[in-house]
């Protein structure tokens, strides 16, 4: 018997990887040597209910840490993969994790042991969440895919009660950046408009191929030039230095298989929240803006 791919190890990683190629027409095996009973049913483990150091810092720069506690209830607009909400999760009282696909279908297995998460298969326009019931709500790199974000954006915040947080990440407008660094960003354009009209299964192929030949070297490249005390801020991918290939896998999915991409300056970023009744807006003054 042959197959198109072979997943060795039944674990939350091999597992939301079947989970996402399970709309392809790829003939897919896992290989597990324990007792399905065995591992769908795992026993207690501590380690499962705290955060990890790493975990705290990445939510402390992102500046959520303060804003949540163990009362706290909110959401998580286009979970994808589940990788934030498997952070955030863990501090708060619930957090309803929304995507209107079938990626929904991916965080589950990641977030088996956390029983405050609620999954809903809706969009920003269908969410079943009551108006001004939030603590806090938090979309990351998928407003910018919606045709009209400032709508989009306008829903999010009428989930939230007054005064509460909102943390948005929209793909900006390369404002900052030198000349050389934008052309090697609209060659990549030409080469997304191009990917994005491919069936599934060649998107994902092509991306994670992208991931591997593109994001992983520069993001290492970046790495070893900063030990070295260059100043790789400016390097192309150097975002990605610190990050595992699990991110720039999914990350390279999601900036080339989408077909809508919008870019805003700062100043359209803030113009936009401040219309739709936000307040106190503060931006990340390091990569990613």
């Amino acid at each position: 018997m042959f197959f198109d791919i072979v997943i060795i190890g039944a674990g939350p990683a091999g597992l939301s990887l079947a989970a996402s190629l399970s709309n392809t027409n790829l003939k897919i095996a896992i290989i597990e040597k324990k007792q399905k009973k065995n591992f769908s049913l795992p026993k207690y483990d501590g380690r499962e209910i705290a955060l990890t150091h790493r975990s705290v810092e990445i939510l402390k720069n992102i500046g959520v840490w303060n804003f949540i506690n163990k009362k706290s209830k909110g959401f998580d607009l286009g979970c994808g993969s589940g990788r934030w909400a498997e952070l955030v999760a863990p501090k708060v009282a619930e957090l309803y994790c929304n995507d209107p696909s079938s990626s929904i279908e991916i965080p589950k297995p990641n977030l088996t042991h956390l029983n405050n998460c609620i999954f809903q298969k809706e969009s920003v326009d269908t969410m079943k969440i009551k108006e001004n019931s939030m603590d806090f709500g938090y979309s990351l790199g998928v407003l910018h895919h919606i045709p009209d974000t400032k709508e989009a954006l306008k829903k999010c915040v009428s989930k939230l009660k007054p005064g509460a947080p909102f943390l948005v990440y929209l793909y900006y407008a390369l404002e900052n950046r030198p000349f050389w660094f934008k052309a090697l960003w609209l060659l990549s354009n030409y080469l997304r408009k191009f990917i994005s009209k491919l069936p599934f299964s060649l998107r994902y192929f092509i991306s994670q191929i992208i991931s591997a030949l593109v994001y992983f070297p520069l993001a290492r490249l970046a790495f070893i030039f900063q030990q070295f005390k260059f100043d790789t801020n400016k390097f192309p991918l150097s975002e990605y230095r610190n990050k595992s290939f699990y991110t720039m896998r999914t990350d390279a999915l999601d900036r080339f298989g989408t077909k809508l991409e919008q870019r805003f300056t700062s100043e359209e970023i803030e113009k936009m929240m401040m219309e739709v009744g936000l307040e106190g807006i503060h931006f990340r003054e390091s990569a990613p803006f």
